[in-house]
C-alpha cells in the first residue's frame, strides 16, 4: 500500500470498490455533501472565489479573487450536473465584467497586441466589484476568452437565459479580438499564467470556443444584428475557425513546439482539457494525450502539470515568502525554476477527475469493460486526494495540489479549491450514467 493510500480519509475507503451499485454511489454523494465537498458558495452577483475559507495564513494567495478559466469551468461543472441557474447566473455576471471594460477589447481590434499584458482584458479580478486589480498579471491568456466564448455561447443556444443586446455585441467582441491578436499565432500565458508561447491548450480552447460560437450563429441567427450576419463578418469566424484547426494539428501532440528551451514542452497536462470538456481532438489524439500524462507526468498523489513545473515545488512555503509564492512569474520564471529539484513538482489534483469523465463518455458509447474500469481507477484516485479528516483544511475537501513538505506530499494552502470540486463533481455525475448502464 502506498503512503497516499494510507492517508486516505477513512470514510471514503468504503467507497474504494470496483463494482459500485447506484445505492452506493448515492451514499457517496450524501456523504460528500455532507461533509461540504460540493460547497460552492457564490458572491451577491453570482460569481465565486478560485478557493473557499482562506484561513488567516493562507489569505496571501489571492484565491478569494476571481478568475476568468476558473469559473467559467465552475459554471461548467454545474451546468452538465443539472444546476443551469447558478451557472447562468455566473456567466451573465462574467460578461457584465467584461462589458465594463470593453475598451479592453475595443483596442485590441483596432491596434492588435501592444505587448503589454495590463492592456489585455483581465482574467483575475475583484469579484464583487466587477473592479480590475491594479497588480502586474499576466492577463495574455487566450485560453480564458475561448472558454468563456465556449460556455456563454453554448447556455445561450441551449436557452439557459436570455441574451441582452449587450450579451450578443460582447460574444462578437471575443471573435473579433482573437481574430486581431492572430490567436492561432499568438504568445500567451495561457492555463499556467506563466512563459508566453504559443500553445496547443491555448489555441485549441480559443478554436473551441469560436466553434460553440458558430454553432449559436448557425442555430439562432435571428439573434444578431444585420451588421453581426454580414458576409464579412461570417468570413472572419471562419477564418479564425480554420487558422486555429491548421494551427492545432501543427502542434499537437504537444503543447509548444516553439525552438526555445523556455517555451518548447512536449507534455503538458492542460491538454487533457481538450479531451474533456472542449472535445477538440479526435480519439487517436487523445489516446496520445492520456499516453503521456500517465508515462510522464503522472505520480502516486496527482498529476503533473508539466515536467520542470516550479509552482508550489518542494519546501515551497520555505523558500520564497508568502507575497512572493503568488506572484507574477511570468517574466521571470527562471528565477522561481531554480528552486525546484528534479522530480519534486506539485501533484495536481483538478486532472484526475476530468480523465475519468473522458473514460466515462467513452464507456457510454462502447460499452467496453476496459473504458469502465480506466473509469473507476481514475475516480478512485480523485477521491483518495480528498483530504483526511484530520486535516487543518477539514475533511473530505478537495486540494489544488499535493506538494513535498520536508519529504512527504500534503495538500497546498489553496485548499479547497472549487475548479477542483467542480471536477469531482463531474466525474461522480458520470460515474452514475456508467452504474447506471450496468443495471438497467
Amino acid at each position: 500500500m502506498s503512503s497516499f493510500e494510507t492517508q486516505t480519509a477513512q470514510s471514503i475507503r468504503p467507497y474504494l470498490i470496483d463494482d459500485y451499485s447506484p445505492a452506493d454511489l448515492e451514499m457517496l454523494q450524501n456523504l460528500l455533501h455532507e461533509a461540504g465537498t460540493f460547497e460552492f458558495p457564490a458572491l451577491s452577483n453570482g460569481l465565486f472565489p478560485a478557493a473557499l475559507a482562506l484561513q488567516d495564513d493562507t489569505s496571501y494567495t489571492g484565491y478569494s479573487n476571481c478568475w476568468v478559466r476558473d469559473n467559467v469551468l465552475v459554471s461548467h461543472g454545474l451546468y452538465a450536473t443539472g444546476n443551469r441557474a447558478a451557472a447562468a447566473g455566473c456567466l451573465q455576471s462574467l460578461a457584465a465584467f467584461f462589458l465594463k471594460y470593453r475598451h479592453r477589447f475595443d483596442q485590441i481590434i483596432a491596434d492588435g497586441d501592444q505587448g503589454d499584458p495590463m492592456l489585455r482584458p483581465h482574467i483575475r479580478f475583484h469579484g464583487e466589484s466587477l473592479a480590475e486589480i491594479d497588480q502586474q498579471w499576466a492577463h495574455a491568456q487566450n485560453d480564458a476568452l475561448g472558454y468563456f466564448l465556449w460556455l456563454f455561447s453554448r447556455a445561450v443556444r441551449e436557452e439557459a437565459f436570455v441574451p441582452t443586446p449587450d450579451h450578443l455585441e460582447l460574444m462578437q467582441l471575443i471573435v473579433k479580438a482573437l481574430h486581431a491578436l492572430k490567436f492561432w499565432e499568438d504568445e500567451d500565458s495561457g492555463h499556467w499564467e506563466e512563459v508566453r508561447k504559443v500553445s496547443a491548450s491555448s489555441v485549441g480552447t480559443a478554436t473551441a470556443g469560436l466553434l460553440e460560437f458558430s454553432r449559436l450563429y448557425d442555430a439562432r441567427p435571428d439573434l444578431f444584428p444585420a451588421s453581426e450576419t454580414s458576409c464579412e463578418a461570417i468570413d472572419l469566424l471562419e477564418d479564425a475557425i480554420t487558422r486555429g484547426r491548421v494551427a492545432l494539428k501543427a502542434i499537437l501532440p504537444a503543447e509548444c513546439v516553439q525552438n526555445d528551451r523556455r517555451k518548447f514542452r512536449r507534455y503538458d497536462a492542460a491538454l487533457i482539457f481538450l479531451i474533456e470538456p472542449l472535445q477538440m481532438v479526435e480519439r487517436a489524439t487523445a489516446d496520445e494525450i492520456l499516453a503521456d500524462v500517465s508515462m510522464h507526468l503522472q505520480g502516486d498523489y496527482g498529476i503533473r502539470r508539466y515536467i520542470g513545473d516550479s509552482y508550489w515545488c518542494a519546501d515551497y512555503k520555505d523558500k520564497l515568502d508568502p507575497e512572493q509564492r503568488t506572484n507574477d512569474f511570468s517574466e521571470n520564471q527562471d528565477a522561481r525554476d531554480a528552486l525546484l529539484d528534479e522530480g519534486q513538482e506539485a501533484q495536481w489534483c483538478i486532472f484526475d477527475p476530468i480523465i475519468s469523465v473522458i473514460h466515462g463518455k467513452r464507456f457510454e458509447a462502447s460499452r467496453d469493460a476496459a473504458d469502465y474500469q480506466h473509469q473507476i481507477h481514475y475516480f478512485h484516485r480523485a477521491l483518495r486526494q480528498l483530504t483526511p479528516e484530520t486535516s487543518r483544511y477539514g475533511g473530505l475537501k478537495c486540494p489544488e495540489s499535493y506538494y513535498m513538505e520536508k519529504g512527504k506530499y500534503v495538500p497546498n494552502d489553496i485548499t479547497p479549491l472549487l475548479w477542483t470540486q467542480a471536477n469531482l463533481l463531474l466525474a461522480l455525475h458520470q460515474m452514475k450514467l456508467s452504474v447506471q448502464l450496468l443495471h438497467s
